[in-house]
């Protein structure tokens, strides 16, 4: 009968230990914006030869600065934005001077805010396929602030169309 309990213990045990690991361990489409952003952070670091955390943590700022819309919200999680109230950028940068993957860094970021996490990017406009006319104002608003531009003076719809249309052959050159 004891054999028969330490077996339920150990069955317990393992199960326990199976959700553990699946709850914490981070996945790509679970952490999107964490491990693309310092995906392509990492890669300027590897094309510019930076290895030194004070270095990766004044380039972090640098990148951070110039991101926008989802990226520039991790960056404000990560504290490495100016009006950030966290400070979390010596989690990122440390790690990443000793060359920890990824996602094991978007993993301990999780742990110490959720928020990280739970950013998603937005779905990408299939521009050959699109029809500007039946998109509404705040979606033309929206295109036009991803590329940094806005629209002087537009009161109408017709008007924001117009100007994305103006400026399509700049930002959506290789999708069309």
């Amino acid at each position: 009968m004891a054999n028969f309990y330490s077996n339920i213990y150990y069955m317990f045990a393992v199960f326990l230990c199976l959700v553990f690991i699946s709850i914490v361990n981070v996945k790509a489409d679970d952490c999107e914006v964490c491990i693309k952003f310092l995906t392509r952070f990492e890669n300027t670091l590897k094309t510019e030869g930076i290895e030194k955390e004070k270095d990766i943590q004044l380039k972090l700022k640098e990148v951070c600065r110039k991101a926008k819309g989802k990226d520039n919200r991790f960056c404000y999680y990560i504290g490495g934005t100016d009006d950030a109230a966290t400070g979390l950028l010596q989690q990122v940068t440390k790690p990443m001077s000793f060359h920890m993957p990824i996602e094991k860094i978007c993993e301990k970021l999780k742990k110490q805010d959720s928020q990280i996490c739970e950013l998603r990017y937005e779905k990408e406009i299939d521009w050959k396929n699109v029809n500007l006319d039946k998109m509404r104002v705040k979606q033309l608003k929206k295109i036009l602030m991803n590329w940094g531009e806005e629209c002087k003076g537009c009161l109408e719809k017709p008007e924001f169309v117009r100007r994305v249309k103006e400026l399509m052959p700049q930002y959506v050159r290789d999708e069309l």
